[in-house]
């Protein structure tokens, strides 16, 4: 049975067990929903430039996962947080530390082994909401890397009581003993669902992570390719998996019993709902619920779509939501570069590389063969450059851009599955080989946004270019007017110029 056991080495080792298990080639979403077979320069430098010109759409759960694997601390949000609750007359209430929250001392020597050292900006606020009596049900945003899994992995183990793992019988002086009948089934206490198998595994290892010192707390996968005999006694505490495999689980396997469930968590809304089928399979799920049973959603993105769905499926909940995201451009001094073709492209990009100190830079490209196509040039004139694009699996992602952060390459050349949430601190210099345009050819400002935000982060001034073909020049234009901001033409010939620009 694959279940996982906290307990030392022990259960590290099951986890990765697990891990190899469901993470063999026959699994049909190991590469995820739109993520393709790897493809990239060849060693000397020649690309397959046979494939279609085509632009990398941005899978939300890959996404997710990504973001996920790399971070490797709590997120400083810059975000203010808006709190709305069920009862406005009650106290609101706020935690610095995680003391307060009166933890069992096994779940916080869990969070200090974790590296956590005090809540992160949603965890000051959800956390009391969610370890509240009686429970409550909370709607919550925040961005990826500021610590929402832990929230809710938190609620989950503290709401875990380990003695109920076997009914009481009561007795006729008024005391107890356990109650061993087989004809018993034992109670499951938390149900967590997420849109993918990946990020289903990765809730576990968090769960993993901070029960460490639980060695009572178990946790089951019910994710597809874990196959579990019909009539099984699931007697593990926490459940985590998949919508499709737990409705399969709780109505035709009869594996699940959803009236012993006292904690719900509905994670990464947003991607659950741009899944097929997966927001009907949820709400199915929901309403087979206790009506005492503690409900908690959480996405990164709060779209109308989201909020419906999770109006829906959350009753009388509180709400905790982040002000839309304040991205800057104040601090990011922007040009432009006219040129004929992508050849007068890269000419004007080696001048301005050769004029200015860089520490990184990052480059955007619209579609996989320009990006493949700047990435052999680069390669061949001696740049230390990475290539980053949808094509690639999540882990290789990962990889290259943790190679990029620890300055094993300077320059980044990717698409737009990197124009959000990938901060590096050393990035001086975005540019923009290709302007991020929408399917109508318009100007997508968002992206637009997005990808200069990669400089100029943590509060420290950037540079933003922008290679821009004669034609493509009032689409500029357009985005210069949206954000009310200047971008100025540069002259890439001009060295004298070029080399007195600044930070």
């Amino acid at each position: 049975m694959a279940s996982l056991l906290w307990g030392g080495d022990a259960g590290a080792a099951r986890s990765e067990r697990l891990s190899s298990h469901f993470s063999n080639p026959i699994h049909p979403r190991k590469n995820l929903r739109g993520i393709k077979s790897t493809t990239v320069p060849n060693v000397d430098g020649s690309v397959n430039t046979e494939e279609e010109d085509e632009e990398d759409v941005v899978d939300l759960a890959a996404n997710s996962l990504l973001n996920k694997l790399i971070r490797q601390s709590l997120v400083e949000s810059s975000h203010r947080v808006e709190v709305l609750q069920k009862d406005p007359s009650s106290p609101l209430y706020s935690v610095k530390t995680f003391e307060e929250l009166r933890l069992k001392e096994e779940l916080l020597k869990g969070i200090y082994a974790m590296g956590f050292n005090r809540p992160s900006k949603i965890q000051e606020m959800a956390l009391p909401m969610m370890l509240a009596h009686p429970p409550q049900n909370l709607i919550a945003q925040s961005q990826s890397g500021t610590g929402k899994t832990a929230a809710f992995v938190l609620a989950m183990l503290s709401r875990v009581n380990v003695l109920e793992l076997f009914p009481q019988l009561k007795l006729k002086d008024g005391s107890s003993e356990p109650f061993f009948s087989p004809l018993i089934l034992y109670l499951w206490q938390c149900l967590c669902l997420a849109p993918t198998y990946e990020l289903a595994l990765q809730t576990g290892r968090v769960v993993e992570q901070m029960g460490k010192f639980c060695v009572d707390v178990q946790v089951m996968y019910a994710i597809r390719g874990n196959r579990i005999p019909r009539g099984t006694d699931i007697t593990k505490q926490i459940i985590i998996g998949t919508p499709g495999t737990v409705l399969d689980w709780c109505f035709k396997r009869k594996l699940i019993d959803l009236t012993k469930i006292h904690v719900f968590v509905l994670d990464e809304a947003d991607v659950m709902i741009d899944t097929q089928g997966f927001s009907d399979q949820s709400i199915r799920i929901q309403r087979a619920l206790p009506t005492e049973c503690q409900m908690l959603l959480f996405s990164a993105t709060f779209e109308d779509s989201v909020w419906q769905f999770a109006e829906r499926i959350i009753p009388d909940p509180n709400v905790i939501k982040l002000r839309k995201e304040e991205l800057t451009l104040n601090n990011i001094r922007q040009y432009y570069v006219l040129c004929e073709n992508r050849k007068d492209k890269y000419q004007a990009l080696c001048n301005i590389y050769g004029g200015i100190t860089i520490g990184q830079a990052i480059i955007f490209c619209q579609t996989r063969r320009n990006a493949k196509w700047l990435t052999v040039e680069m390669m061949q004139d001696g740049h230390q450059v990475s290539l980053l694009s949808g094509e690639l699996t999540v882990e290789q992602r990962a990889s290259i851009i943790q190679r990029f952060r620890d300055g094993k390459e300077k320059v980044l050349i990717t698409t737009n599955v990197c124009a959000r949430g990938i901060d590096v601190k050393q990035v001086t210099i975005v540019v923009n080989f290709d302007l991020p345009v929408n399917q109508a050819q318009e100007p997508d400002y968002e992206t637009y946004l997005h990808r200069i935000g990669r400089t100029g982060r943590f509060g420290k001034k950037g540079l933003a270019f922008n290679m821009i073909e004669v034609d493509k020049l009032p689409l500029l234009m357009k985005i210069q007017d949206h954000f009310n901001s200047s971008i100025k033409q540069l002259d890439p010939e001009d060295m004298d110029e070029i080399e007195k620009i600044e930070y």
